[in-house]
């Protein structure tokens, strides 16, 4: 059988307030017709007519009067009641509209909200601009000083841009620290939404103070119109993300319009991030390794290891595409490992005077286990401590100091070397140089490749160079690529070169084939030489 549905059930309040209602309406009635009968009995009492007042009749008009009391009373306090769940409602539909710290918008009503603008903008020929605003770093503010300080700085961002965009946009929150507006504009003036992310750009970058605390933030914006190629709100909102993507990458504190040119390449780096993630274990990221050479005598002294992505259908990869792309997704670490374990494994039977220079990227100084994991490496491929020479860039160490300087201690007590990395370049150079136990300093190649025609570049590399020698630290020149170049750095005192005036990075294959026509292997059978081998009944004899 098919039970029968059950009849709607009232609000309990409402229901409540029926019942009182009707109680109330029900003592009325009574009151009347006991109030009548007792009336009538006193006029009669008064006049001689009648024998007396029922006092039964007055304890019931009493009753009457005691229950309207009590029905007066309780309707005023469901009343109250009801304008309290009115009132929790609308506040329940506000949070499902709004985003609770800022009052903007949130996701859903963005998307309700942008469509009803964006219809009204087509029907009067206008456009809907679409800014997508995120502050750069926002995290480390949240790490640094807490999520209270944090929560002040949004309430501030978003108190920046309802200041500085039109009063009729639209104001949205869309994540922790990206927020979004949408306004109709003239679509043949576009330097209108210009200025307005420009005016937000120079806004957000201004010192903010809380609790004492001064904060310094920029924001990246992604700018898109309604008129290029979108159908749709959520088209739009898409395309300005893609252009926050686009001033994130190009060095955050701007702003960028979107561009079809941007979205290609987004799907294209896509592409390389899932083949990344198969490509580092499957090691078809590989080491080279560029010469480093004594100045005064020219001998190979080392070899700088760099990464390339021998990519299955695209080719070779280089870093400055692909490391990037490792750092953001968090695998730089393990991309590290597997360059080192196989530059190891390579080195450790060339001459045992070769040294390997590595760089380690600012992300893995965070790392506290660092240290462990380079000199598990190391025990494992059966290569030197000694022979190996880590290149820490300036900005680094900028982030946190206290760590560096742990995760560089201990990798000083496995006799492994230290070598500061473009020299000049970072935000406090002599500091650094004094905080950490640098064995080396490597002089930069912007300023290396210039100076012979900039007098500038020459005299930072002249000064670098006797900084170095003062403080009794070697000096490596990169980028050297003309013969002229190398004759003046070694005549100002610089110890090392690289750069492509002495070859081009090899491969493990071609640097084994260089170093065994220089008899630079250990232990190198006489079979790798064949001429030697040929004389050798004769110097027996």
């Amino acid at each position: 059988m098919t039970a029968s549905p059950a009849a709607p059930r009232l609000p309990r309040n409402i229901s409540r307030e029926f019942v009182t209602g009707a109680v109330t309406g029900a003592a009325a009635l009574l009151l009347v017709g006991t109030g009548g009968a007792v009336l009538l009995d006193a006029i009669a009492h008064i006049t001689g007519d009648g024998t007396g007042i029922d006092h039964r009749l007055i304890v019931a008009m009493l009753l009457n009067v005691a229950l309207i009391l009590f029905g007066v009373l309780r309707y005023r306090a469901l009343s109250v009641e009801l304008n309290e769940v009115a009132d929790a409602g609308m506040r329940d539909r506000i949070l499902a509209q709004r985003d609770p710290l800022t009052g903007f918008l949130n996701r859903r009503s963005l998307s309700e909200d942008g469509a009803t603008l964006f219809g009204s903008a087509r029907r009067r020929g206008k456009a809907v601009a679409m800014l997508m605003i995120d502050i750069d770093l926002f995290k480390g503010v949240n790490d640094l000083h807490g999520y209270a300080i944090g929560d002040l700085l949004l309430i501030h961002v978003a108190e920046t841009i309802a200041a500085i965009v039109p009063g009729s946009s639209l104001l949205a929150r869309l994540g922790a620290d990206e927020f979004a507006c949408a306004f109709i504009f003239d679509p043949s003036h576009q330097e209108v939404a210009d200025r307005i992310a420009e005016r937000l750009v120079a806004g957000l970058a201004t010192p903010f103070r809380a609790n004492g605390i001064e904060i310094h933030t920029s924001a990246s914006i992604g700018v898109a119109r309604s008129d290029a190629d979108c159908a749709s709100i959520d088209a739009l909102l898409r395309t300005a993300d893609i252009a926050l993507h686009a001033a994130r990458t190009n060095g955050r504190n701007r702003h960028a319009w979107f561009s079809p040119s941007m979205e290609r390449t987004l799907q294209l780096r896509g592409e390389l991030e899932t083949g990344l993630r198969h490509a580092i274990p499957a090691q078809q990221i590989i080491p080279c390794f560029e010469q480093q050479v004594d100045l005064a005598t020219g001998r190979v002294t080392g070899f700088e290891v760099l990464a390339r992505w021998e990519h299955p259908t695209r080719g070779t990869i280089t870093p400055d595409v692909f490391i990037p792309i490792a750092e953001e997704i968090g695998a730089i670490g393990d991309l590290s490992l597997s360059i080192m374990r196989q530059a190891f494994t390579a080195a450790r039977d060339w001459d045992a005077a070769l040294t390997l220079s590595v760089n380690i990227s600012p992300l893995q100084l965070r790392d506290a286990w660092l240290a462990q994991k380079i000199i598990k490496t190391l025990v494992e491929t059966g290569f030197p401590a000694s022979r190996l020479e880590i290149e820490i860039t300036e900005s680094a160490l900028f982030d946190n100091l206290p760590l560096a300087q742990s995760i560089v201690g201990s990798l000083k007590n496995q006799g492994i070397r230290l070598a500061l990395d473009d020299f000049g370049t970072g935000y406090s150079s002599l500091a650094h140089l004094r905080a950490l136990p640098f064995d080396r300093i490597k002089i930069d190649k912007s300023f290396v490749a210039s100076i012979l025609e900039n007098p500038e570049s020459m005299a930072i590399v002249n000064t670098i160079a006797r900084l170095g020698d003062s403080l009794n630290l070697p000096t490596t020149a990169e980028g050297i690529e003309d013969a002229a170049v190398e004759e003046r750095l070694c005549a100002i005192g610089c110890a090392k070169g690289q750069g492509y005036l002495y070859g081009r990075p090899l491969n493990a294959a071609q640097v084994r084939r260089m170093l065994a026509e220089k008899r630079l292997l250990a232990h190198q059978p006489d079979s790798e030489f064949p001429a030697l081998r040929d004389l050798s009944p004769r110097l027996a004899s």
